[in-house]
């Protein structure tokens, strides 16, 4: 018994045990999740858990809510960011999910697979998903496509990402840029102009 956490007087804090329960769901799955796992992680009493959660389905909630704020709140977001053409707006949205602190993809891809086996999650997961699409198409009425044409780039455009995660697809950055271009013009019709580009490799680090 040695190896149980001891009562030190510091609970932690909410955040800090939400944390660890979402590197836990990254790392081995919803089943990972428990309280007492997460206590001997944390190095702290197992009763302090309830300070902050009434039980393990209040932290599960959490975890959902923590998931919407690290992936749906970004790409929407970045559906209605500035830009001066179709093509830099396309970027806009291709770099959110280049960016692991705009869109979670390990997270977004432990709750896929959480959503396998919970069907409240399942539910919660298409509500998302038609949140994102929504933007997505929102996006396209902006440049003056409708219906169901509308509907179906923004699929092409949301598909295409959630199969890079789903798939856990690795590729080299400079293997992804090259690809860029012509996913936007796929998406857009439009082809980025050298300085959108500039830009963009500018964002995320990359040099050529």
């Amino acid at each position: 018994m040695d190896d149980l956490p001891q009562e030190t007087g510091w609970r932690g804090s909410r955040e800090v045990w939400l944390d660890a329960a979402l590197t836990l769901l990254v790392e081995g799955g919803i089943d990972a999740v428990r309280i007492q796992p997460l206590a001997k992680r944390l190095k702290i009493a197992r009763t302090s858990f309830y300070w902050h959660f009434t039980d393990r389905d209040t932290l599960l909630a959490a975890l959902g809510d923590a998931w919407v704020t690290r992936t749906t709140t970004s790409l929407t977001a970045a559906c209605a960011e500035y830009a001066e053409s179709r093509a830099e707006a396309m970027l806009n949205v291709i770099s959110c999910f280049l960016i692991d602190t705009a869109f979670d993809s390990r997270l977004e891809h432990a709750v896929r697979a959480w959503a396998l086996q919970d069907a409240t999650i399942t539910a919660r997961l298409h509500a998302e998903d038609d949140t994102r699409i929504a933007a997505l198409t929102a996006l396209y009425h902006r440049w003056g496509v409708t219906g169901v044409e509308a509907d179906t780039r923004a699929r092409a455009v949301y598909l295409t990402q959630i199969g890079y995660i789903s798939m856990q697809v690795t590729e080299s950055l400079a293997t992804r840029m090259a690809r860029i271009p012509s996913y936007v013009e796929l998406f857009t019709d439009a082809a980025p102009s050298p300085r959108e580009l500039a830009r963009f490799h500018a964002r995320h680090g990359f040099t050529g």
